[in-house]
């Protein structure tokens, strides 16, 4: 079990403000790592099921999906990503090639000569 007590940041150290918030970043995410493992232990900590993990991923995923600024940026930032893999975009060009022209709806590449 964890001491809290021992717990402290020396001043120099410090981000400026005064307790949990004044603490970098690293600092705090070790005294929160702390606690969520003392809550285990003492048994307070709440343990999702797979059902209440997947419902609170669908109500986050709603919600976030709300804001088109953010989509946009998701789906632009995941084009510029796909279209750098020279590769990859070749493969689509490909497949759509044979959709428009090389399907069984398409007419034979002899038709029309003799």
């Amino acid at each position: 079990m964890t001491d809290f007590k021992n717990v402290s940041t020396p001043r120099s150290e410090q981000g400026g403000g005064r307790g949990f918030a004044g603490m970098d970043e690293a600092r705090q995410r070790e005294i929160a790592r702390l606690g969520g493992r003392v809550a285990h232990e003492r048994g307070h900590a709440h343990e999702f099921s797979s059902e209440e993990a997947r419902r609170a991923g669908r109500k986050g995923g709603e919600t976030i999906s709300q804001d088109r600024k953010h989509m946009s940026a998701i789906g632009q930032k995941g084009g510029e990503a796909v279209s750098e893999n020279r590769e990859h975009m070749a493969n689509i060009g490909r497949k759509g090639g044979e959709r428009s022209h090389g399907g069984k709806h398409a007419a034979p590449k002899n038709a029309g000569t003799t």
